[in-house]
């Protein structure tokens, strides 16, 4: 891998940027807990009077799996190599993968602002701990290297360049665990999937449940066909009603609908995921990786965050689900 180094101070007259946070390429979300995680770097306006048509940005130690998000009109390139040490990912040693990324060919007006994102794992990481994803933005004259390390101590916006930095975030349970992972939304075409989260299951528990939240933003209807995990042999959507006075869960045929312009909740006691033929019982505190497939949209990777079990039934009962 190439090593990021600044411009000349003759290279970079041209183009500096404005030295205050809000001219800084930063994180969107600049805090997280371990687990999935999805990195959206913001690059805030491109040079002074030149359009930004490169940005490439460094995966730090810690952040492992990573695939990164396509962007219309813009080449993706992926660097790949081994990691300082093996990382654990879902009961898996991991050793080598993305180091670093490059969006080129592309055009950011000065005027204007854009986003990068990336989706991985934070593994191996302490509460406290701060990550930093170096980040060249290069333009026509010249480059502006985001990839300043504060010193300790020091305010990070004190410097002309800091890199943007996420700060690891001590682990939780509950509904403020989801609610934080409720607001990094996984969008795949016009299709914002946020709240995505599973429960802990019970001994015994024959399969799981996962939940989740679809907006189509779109003007045309979407359908979800299937859903897959490598933590189950099987996984389908559901849904739930009543029948002579019982509940039954049966499997949605046909995929299930997006309307346009709507909003669709997989919730405990409704629609939802179903895991089955698990590997492993889902754990409090862990994730779930899950691949959706759409009709439109295409596939969509995510991260269910696994929360308490909460006794199992409000999750669909999955033990005594009728086949």
């Amino acid at each position: 891998m190439r090593q990021i180094l600044f411009a000349s101070a003759a290279t970079l007259l041209p183009v500096l940027l404005a030295h205050n946070a809000a001219a800084h390429a930063v994180l969107e979300t600049p805090e997280a807990r371990a687990g999935g995680y999805k990195a959206v770097v913001t690059i805030p306006h491109g040079c002074d009077g030149e359009a930004t048509n490169s940005v490439r940005v460094d995966i730090p130690e810690g952040f492992v799996s990573v695939k990164p998000m396509p962007k219309p009109g813009w080449t993706l390139s992926i660097e790949e190599g081994a990691y300082a040490k093996p990382y654990e990912v879902h009961g898996e040693s991991v050793e080598r993968g993305v180091t670093a990324v490059t969006w080129s060919g592309g055009a950011l007006p000065d005027g204007q602002f854009d986003e990068f994102a990336l989706r991985g794992t934070l593994a191996g990481v302490e509460p406290g701990q701060k990550l930093f994803f170096k980040t060249l933005q290069s333009c026509a004259s010249g480059e502006v290297a985001w990839i300043e390390i504060p010193a300790e101590g020091q305010d990070a916006h004190a410097l002309a360049h800091p890199a943007p930095s996420l700060t690891v975030l001590a682990s939780e349970t509950g509904a403020a665990h989801h609610h934080d992972h409720a607001e990094q939304a996984t969008v795949a075409g016009a299709l914002k999937i946020s709240a995505a989260r599973a429960r802990a299951m019970l001994p015994g528990q024959p399969a799981g449940g996962g939940y989740l939240t679809v907006e189509n933003t779109g003007t045309e209807d979407d359908r979800l066909l299937a859903v897959s995990t490598p933590a189950a042999g099987r996984a389908e959507i559901h849904t739930m009603e009543m029948k002579d006075d019982v509940m039954v869960m049966r499997p949605v045929e046909g995929g299930l609908a997006i309307p346009a312009g709507e909003t669709v909740e997989l919730k405990p006691g409704g629609l939802h995921l179903m895991f089955m033929e698990v590997t492993a019982p889902f754990r409090e505190g862990s994730t779930v990786p899950v691949t959706l497939e759409f009709e439109k949209a295409g596939k969509a990777e995510l991260m269910l965050q696994v929360g308490p079990a909460r006794g199992g039934a409000a999750g669909g009962g999955h033990s005594d689900h009728d086949h």
